[in-house]
């Protein structure tokens, strides 16, 4: 069986619960021929990379599949690129508020999906469940964890995505999405990962 890391963020900006972790956290063992190995990341520039990959290397996964939070969207959207960029509206959980500074020098301004995020977007849609592909994760800690994953396992075995997730009715903000909705959603795109 393939071996899929997936990870989840903490709580961050106030808000009690991460919809990223708590659907990450409700996932099968095995699912769409992978074991799956869950992993929660601290809300942290550079630290939330470095820990997915410590646990990369002891599991040697095939996939390694982020989700995270985007407040102010109403659909799940699966991150096509990644940019050079850290740049924070609000501190990170450490209190870091990085203002246009690459993340890495000398490296590309971008990198792309290693998963077909287009196919795995139109299996969420074809439940009924609104999805889109995004074309920005953003400069947060989303990017940044993204951007990193890729450039560490570019040419390697390991694909990499990331998967934005909306608020869940619980944190009581809009727009937002049911847990059962974005637990299914993320099962169709880990299914439809190995899609040509």
């Amino acid at each position: 069986m393939k071996k899929l890391l997936i990870t989840g963020f903490e709580p961050f900006g106030g808000e009690e619960i991460n919809p990223s972790w708590e659907a990450v956290s409700r996932l099968p063992d095995t699912l769409g021929g992978y074991a799956l190995t869950r992993l929660l990341l601290p809300v942290v520039f550079g630290e939330a990379a470095q820990k997915v990959i410590a646990a990369a290397e002891g599991i040697d996964p095939d996939v390694i599949l982020c989700v995270g939070q985007a407040g102010g969207r109403d659909q799940i959207t699966p991150e096509l690129v990644a940019i050079n960029l850290r740049h924070a509206r609000i501190a990170d959980n450490s209190g870091a508020q990085p203002q246009d500074e690459r993340i890495m020098e000398s490296a590309p301004d971008a990198y792309f999906s290693t998963l077909p995020v287009r196919k795995m977007a139109e299996a969420i849609s074809a439940l009924g469940i609104k999805a889109g592909l995004s074309y920005s994760a953003g400069a947060y800690v989303c990017n940044d964890l993204l951007y990193t994953l890729l450039a560490r396992f570019r040419g390697k075995k390991t694909r990499v995505g990331f998967i934005h997730v909306p608020y869940t009715k619980e944190q009581g903000k809009e727009p937002c999405m049911e847990m059962d909705s974005i637990l299914a959603g993320l099962c169709a795109a880990i299914e439809s990962m190995d899609a040509q």
